[in-house]
């Protein structure tokens, strides 16, 4: 008889930043609250680095009151503590390899932030790692998971819209990059600075759920990536990026796709061009509230007949959605989701090669520990 207690997913965070803090509050709420009934999350350890261990015992006052979480001042006691069954990576893209590595190592599971790491070489290896060690890994493309985005998918593959050709996606934010300082995230390229690594994921999610995951598409690569930086003096990383990204083995499509951080984020949000009619997704689009979709009288007219709008509620911040698939994927023993495999993000790290390469931007020596 099968059991009707939920399955308890026992995390350990590492990192005490503002994604890490999103991600330990929605592990904290109710599950039930968005139809969740089968799994459970249960922060048991946070780890900071450098021997911060009242940083991390503040990030748990603060985000997680009156939970029994234990403090660590290393991440390497997370990854030791017999009590973590998963691990949720929250560092600086350029630490991603090193601390998915040793949690690996470790026998843990792994969860690790967007852009999953400084090159497809890196996660390659990761991948393999995770493989050999039957241990669950996925890159935190919380979008995915999303009710919104589950939505879009159903209506973009059952047919009525025809075949996708176009979609424009930007991710943008001004993050004022003349009064913070070099050694921020956006400006210091030890830490992957720039906007392609921390904005570029967001467009590229839309790229591969509306032209890559469908079903026209057969599961093919993209057969071509054209890309253009805008670096800023600064440090030399990229404020501005754009790069299209053809399907053209079996579709006939292309992305269009942006990211500054020099900018707010364009309006357009992510729109979805069909013969009959067009997906338009509204900002912010990593976690967009709302979608409307167009029909056309006929193939091609763009005279629009009919307009459905969706809108999403829901508790919590959208991180938790996430957290439910890799709960799942590990009660069910397997080593990567169905909804965000390593293929797709492969795909995302190839491009962001090929992107980097074509803009001419290079990582200092001996940040890329895997080549």
């Amino acid at each position: 008889m099968a059991s009707t207690q939920p399955f308890v997913l026992r995390w350990g965070v590492i990192s005490t930043g503002r994604i890490a803090m999103e991600f330990v509050k929605d592990c904290l709420v109710d599950p039930t609250t968005r139809g969740t009934t089968d799994v459970l999350h249960k922060v048991v350890a946070v780890g900071s680095r450098h021997g911060a261990v009242q940083k991390a015992a503040d990030f748990i006052a603060a985000h997680a009151k009156g939970e029994p979480i234990r403090a660590y001042g290393t991440y390497e006691e997370v990854f030791t503590d017999p009590d973590v069954d998963a691990i949720y990576i929250g560092s600086p893209h350029t630490q991603h390899y090193s601390n998915a590595l040793a949690a690996l190592l470790a026998g843990k599971h792994v969860l690790c932030e967007k852009a999953t790491t400084s090159n497809s070489a890196e996660l390659r290896h990761l991948i393999n790692v995770a493989k050999e060690r039957s241990l669950f890994f996925m890159e935190a493309m919380w979008t995915r998971f999303q009710p919104l985005t589950l939505e879009v998918k159903r209506i973009a593959e059952e047919g009525t819209l025809g075949d996708p050709v176009l979609l424009h996606a930007d991710l943008s934010h001004d993050f004022d990059i003349l009064n913070i300082p070099k050694t921020h995230r956006m400006l210091d390229p030890h830490l992957g600075g720039g906007a392609l690594l921390d904005l570029g994921p967001y467009p590229m999610i839309w790229t591969v759920l509306a032209l890559y995951e469908h079903p026209s598409n057969q599961k093919a690569l993209p057969t071509s990536v054209s890309a253009s930086m805008v670096k800023t003096p600064l440090t030399g990383v990229d404020m501005s990026t754009s790069w299209v990204v053809n399907f053209t083995e079996t579709l006939r499509a292309q992305a269009i796709l942006t990211c500054s951080m020099t900018l707010p984020t364009a309006q357009f949000g992510v729109t979805i061009r069909y013969r009959n009619g067009n997906i338009i997704i509204g900002t912010p689009i990593f976690k967009p509230s709302h979608f409307t979709v167009q029909y056309f009288d006929k193939p091609g007219s763009g005279i629009v007949i009919r307009e459905e709008k969706r809108v999403f509620h829901y508790a919590g911040g959208g991180w938790h959605f996430e957290a439910d698939e890799v709960a799942r994927c590990v009660r069910d023993g397997k080593i990567e989701s169905d909804l965000w495999g390593h293929d797709k993000s492969l795909l995302l790290m190839d491009t962001f090669d090929e992107v980097r390469r074509q803009g001419g931007y290079k990582l200092p020596e001996g940040v890329e520990k895997v080549l």
